[in-house]
């Protein structure tokens, strides 16, 4: 594994490694880079029109060896056209920069600065954060090396105008990259690793940062009723887990907000068995809980001044003797009975408790959950945007323009009566699949939504299209990609802390 770090520096260097500047659609660089790139004569100049290169943001243009500069490589990187810059826009371009080191090297300079002028402590931070998500991969598995494997440690130094300002800027920052990080690690390894029982462990681990753990096990959640989640797990071996995390930065007694999420360790379909293609991906069904233990790293570390509760599910679904069957009965802690109709629709089994659980416990201001629930959702809006069904108007608006300014997507899919009776069964008091393919994704939610007390203002996120396998972009080239960490960490910076 890569041990990579973050530093600032002032704009005066020196610079280590390979520089890395930025210029507009016009080929023209802020007063700094223009000193450093003037070093190397009309270099730019004759390669950059030999190349096509105009500054187009995203594209880049690397000289090897510059003649003029102490540096292996000077890259220069298209900001686009000046002033049209989103602060997201700058993490994006952190991560282009990161993906533009030579795999080799072990140090590289980013100048922090935009065309028209340096950029702002906060900026560089945002560039900062761009670059620590970029930087990640999962090779602890990998035994041979290879010519073009990243160094053993790595490190990239940010010039800026005001490297302290900087650095205490990033120190928010930082934390949320961890947690996406940590989201990431968590969905990537492989399930005979992470089962239930070592999920829970490492969970556990969120102590360090002053955040209350408790674990419930089977026992535990027997006598609290929570049949609908032990069922799904009776068929492993590995016995299920109810991990509740909680941070207390807010005002002593202030009603928490509240983070759901499904941990399916691996989802073989149990009894209705999904086909061999592609299950191996079953290992990533716990990306919903991977990104709330994420989310709540964020939050204590970075000292969010609010109570937040963390309540994951974590079970394996698998097929033995012991295994329900389509058909069953269960008995949810909410009261309420479902028939099991199909085994694979599992995780709402999983949320129907930990929902009850959460809101008749801690009764919080509001409650998401995330889960990688259904492939409907990724017929629906393919793995661009996860989708969001909520009870609550200023709750949905709020997430998605927390999805706009951090680029996690949400768009909203309707929940009504209508739907609502394709879940009625003959024989329970719901069942667990509306028994055929249309509105799958929104039968799923109407589910939910039955298992959420009190009234409580509730968003339900799908992330099946982006929480594992999901687009490629400038800030991950992970397979687990430790999506909603960012997205709800901003739900809480802008509108929950006191």
């Amino acid at each position: 594994m890569t041990d990579f770090k973050i530093g600032f520096t002032p704009f005066a260097g020196p610079f280590s490694g390979a520089i890395i500047v930025f210029c507009d659609d016009r080929l023209k660089f802020g007063p700094a880079t223009t000193r450093i790139v003037a070093k190397t004569g009309d270099l730019v100049q004759r390669a950059a029109k030999a190349d096509g290169f105009t500054g187009k943001r995203g594209t880049a243009l690397t000289l090897p060896v510059p003649q003029g500069l102490d540096a292996p490589a000077l890259i220069v990187i298209g900001a686009g056209k000046a002033g049209e810059l989103e602060p997201n826009d700058l993490v994006t371009l952190g991560g282009t920069a990161m993906g533009k080191v030579p795999g080799r090297a072990r140090e590289a300079t980013i100048v922090a600065e935009l065309p028209s002028k340096a950029m702002s402590a906060e900026q560089a931070a945002d560039l900062a954060l761009g670059v620590a998500l970029r930087a990640y991969s999962f090779d602890r598995y990998k035994t041979k090396k290879k010519d073009d494997d990243k160094p053993a440690n790595r490190t990239v130094s940010i010039a800026v105008a005001d490297a302290a300002a900087a650095r205490k800027a990033y120190a928010v920052r930082e934390p949320v990259a961890e947690g996406v990080i940590m989201a990431r690690d968590l969905v990537n390894e492989p399930a005979n690793v992470l089962y239930p029982q070592e999920f829970a462990r490492r969970a556990t681990g969120l102590k360090k940062q002053r955040i209350s753990v408790d674990v419930l096990d089977v026992a535990a959640m027997k006598k609290l009723g929570m049949n609908a989640l032990l069922g799904v797990g009776q068929g492993s071996k590995h016995d299920s887990r109810l991990v509740v995390m909680r941070w207390n930065g807010g005002k002593k007694g202030e009603a928490p907000v509240a983070f759901v999420g499904k941990g399916v360790c691996f989802d073989t379909g149990g009894i209705s068995i999904k086909p061999a293609g592609s299950m191996e991906d079953m290992k990533g069904d716990m990306a919903g809980a991977a990104c709330v233990v994420g989310l709540m790293h964020a939050l204590a570390g970075r000292k969010a001044r609010v109570n937040a509760i963390g309540v994951i599910g974590v079970v394996e679904n698998m097929p033995d003797g012991n295994a329900q069957r389509p058909g069953d009965i269960v008995k949810s802690m909410s009261g309420q009975t479902i028939e099991i109709i199909n085994t694979d629709a599992e995780g709402r089994l999983v949320l129907a408790d930990a929902l009850w659980y959460t809101a008749t416990k801690f009764k919080p201001k509001f409650m998401v959950n995330l889960a990688t629930l259904t492939g409907a959702i990724i017929v629906a809006l393919g793995h661009e945007n996860a989708g969001m069904f909520s009870n609550d108007d200023t709750l949905s608006d709020r997430l998605t323009k927390a999805g706009q300014a951090t680029g996690e997507l949400v768009w909203r899919m309707p929940l009504a009566k209508e739907y609502d009776k394709l879940i009625d069964s003959r024989f329970a008091d719901v069942k667990n699949t509306g028994g055929s393919r249309s509105a799958g994704a929104i039968t799923a939610a109407q589910f939910l939504q039955r298992f959420v007390a009190n009234k409580t203002p509730w968003a339900h996120l799908d992330i099946a299209g982006t929480g594992f396998d999901s687009r490629q972009t400038e800030t991950n080239k992970s397979w687990g990609s430790g999506w909603g960490v960012r997205l709800l960490d901003r739900l809480v910076a802008d509108h929950y802390e006191s």
